[in-house]
């Protein structure tokens, strides 16, 4: 499975699909689309729909 990265276009935050956020009770290999949709930026606090994929 290819993982993929989303950034957050406000503050440059990148979410790694590969990495999760277990500090937030995300485990690693959590795919964008199973994120919680009430889990926002944690350097911002913006929502998800505020991330965009990248390529890094």
């Amino acid at each position: 499975m290819e993982y993929r990265k989303w950034m957050c276009v406000i503050c440059g935050f990148i979410y790694n699909e590969a990495e999760g956020r277990p500090q937030d009770n995300i485990p690693p290999g959590t795919l964008w689309r199973d994120v919680p949709l009430t889990w926002t930026c944690p350097d911002c606090g913006t929502g998800k729909d505020e991330f965009e994929m990248v390529e890094v």
